[in-house]
This record gives structure tokens, sequence and C-alpha cells, in this order.
């Protein structure tokens, strides 16, 4: 893996939009709060060009475009850093156009998003070797004092942190204010970890994973370099998180059976399941419990569920391909050391 290179305090951050654009609300203004935030901080952000469009369907602009403004972020920008500014659906697209080969030469540079900005923080990881940090889009910044996963993961771009621990509450029902952009969080669920089969688990190894509806898209496709990749690190073993947006449980037990079946699985140490969109419901009797019990058991490892990783807030970001320490027990202490 590539030497990592930290944000510098005062450094520049450059902010794109590989998926979705922020053109409303209330991601607009919480994007224009953030910037002047991190502003305020001392850092100077560097804005993309298409952070404030929406010229494609589910995405801020065409696919040479969207990876344009990715590949000068990487290459050109004289920043230490790069922030997705969303989600969204379609940024498998823009992968033909990443120049991954001048991107496995080039210095290290944290690019940091979640959700469908797995195609990147996975694609970094497997096939430049470059870490990334799988955690929250730039508007999370819109709101200070930082809290959660805002605070944890400004503090992992900085190296100002090597642990990270899990978070006392989370928001199952996001606050609905359509007037106010910056509504405050619904931070009203406990939370309360599902760990199998023991309830105490330690384990050690290289953290990999993102969303699993990207993983399950990407996989047998030529940006699939799960397997070379695996080989090349076998001795340190794998950590798989895992979380999920718009699947089911049946369709989270088709993806593991899918990944497992390509091999992706192999040497497996642990996972750590976010808790998914799906949470608690059924299908045909079976819900995200069974789905993923049903396909991790056969490997014999320790399984976390419902850790603080995924679509509710908050979410734990996570540096991804780098060697880490993670515990979890029965009191709901769930703990990422790296």
């Amino acid at each position: 893996m590539k030497d990592i290179n930290y944000l510098e305090p005062k450094g520049k951050i450059s902010l794109v939009a590989p998926s979705f654009g922020c053109t409303t609300e209330p991601y607009k203004t919480r994007l224009e709060i953030a910037i002047k935030n991190l502003e305020k901080d001392g850092f100077t952000v560097l804005e993309g060009q298409n952070i404030y469009l929406a010229k494609a369907k589910a995405r801020s602009n065409s696919p040479k475009e969207c990876a344009k403004e990715f590949n000068r972020a990487y290459l050109d920008d004289d920043s230490s850093a790069i922030i997705s500014v969303g989600g969204g659906e379609l940024m498998d697209e823009i992968l033909p156009f990443i120049d991954f080969e001048n991107i496995k030469k080039a210095p290290h540079k944290f690019f940091m998003g979640f959700s469908d900005n797995t195609n990147l923080t996975f694609t970094l990881t497997t096939i430049c070797e470059a870490p990334a940090i799988y955690g929250p889009c730039a508007t999370s910044f819109a709101y200070k004092p930082y809290i959660y996963s805002a605070r944890d993961s400004l503090d992992l771009l900085m190296g100002k942190k090597t642990k990270v621990e899990g978070y006392p509450v989370w928001e199952r029902y996001p606050s609905q204010d359509d007037e106010d952009p910056l509504a405050v969080s619904n931070f009203t669920e406990k939370k309360e970890l599902k760990i199998f089969p023991n309830n105490n688990v330690k384990i050690k190894g290289r953290l990999i994973g993102g969303c699993l509806d990207c993983l399950v898209n990407l996989c047998g496709t030529r940006f699939d370099n799960v397997r070379d990749y695996i080989e090349k690190y076998k001795d340190d073993g794998f950590i798989w998180f895992l979380e999920a947006c718009d699947l089911s449980p049946i369709s989270i037990q088709r993806a593991l059976f899918q990944l497992g079946q390509a091999g992706w699985f192999k040497y497996v140490r642990g996972f750590i399941f976010g808790r998914p969109l799906c949470y608690k419901k059924r299908v045909f009797g079976i819900n995200h419990y069974n789905a993923i019990k049903a396909e991790t058991k056969s490997y014999k490892v320790p399984v976390i569920m419902d850790a603080d990783l995924g679509h509710f807030n908050p979410s734990m970001p996570i540096v991804t391909g780098v060697i880490a320490t993670v515990e979890a027990d029965s009191d709901n202490n769930f703990i990422i050391q790296y």
C-alpha cells in the first residue's frame, strides 16, 4: 500500500462531485455552509467544476466530465485531500475514464466519501493501493461544532487520531424540516450491536469494503482486482466492512452469496455490517440478520452487525486498505484501532 499523506493543518481540500451534485435543498445550502466552515478552520477549499451541477440524470455531469474532475483533483491539484460532495446512483459509469495507471504512480492523497463513492474508495484501494476513507461527504461539515463522524473523519484525514469508537445514539427517522437545511438531527435511537458467534470480539486484519449495492455491481468487471489484491496481502487477513442502501434482506443475502462465490472472502478474519436501510424489515420471513448469518456462518469468523456504519447518521469513518484491530463486546462497545 502507498505511504499515507495526511491533510495538513491549513492545507488544501479538493471538492468533487463524481456522483450527485448539490443543486437542491438541503444539500446546496449545507455545502455552501460546509465550505465556509472549513475555510474558517484554516483550510483552502478548491471547488470542482461539477459540485453545483445536475447536467446528467442521477449524476452531476457526464461520466467523462466527472472522471476529469476527479483525475484533476488527484493528479493536478496541489491539495492534500479530496472529499466528495455527495452520494448518488450511477457513479460506476465514470470508472472507464478514471486514470488508475497514473494514480498508481502518484503520491498518496486521501479521497473520502460513502455510499455511491464506494466505486472510488474501493477501487483506489484494490487497484491503486491508495488508502481512502469510507466516510461522510462534504455536506456533513455544515454543522458546527463538528460531532461524531464529521469530527472523527477530519481527525483521520489529518492523522490526529488512531482510534475511532462507536457512537452512543443514532438517527433512524431524520428531521423532515424543509424550511431548515440545518435542522437538528434526531439522535434518539440507542446502539444495540449484534455479535456472533461470541459476544466479545477482537480481530486484526486489513480493512476493506463499502456499500454492498456498489460492490456487487463491481464484482466480475474489469475494475474487480480483488483476487490479486487479497492474494498479495493474504498473510494480513481481511476485515470486511459492509453496509447496504437499496438492497432488501433477500438482496443482501444474494449479494453476499455472489461475493463469496467470487472468492472475495477467501482470507476473511471477520465481518462488520452496518445498519441497512431495510433495518429489521422482513421479506418472506427473512430479515438482514437471517441473511447475513446464512451467508457468513461457513467462514467461522466473528460477525458484528448493526455497527455505526452506513446510511443512518452518524456513520463511523473507516480507513480502507490499512491494518487495524477491531473490538466489540456485549456492552455495545465498538472500537477500530489503527
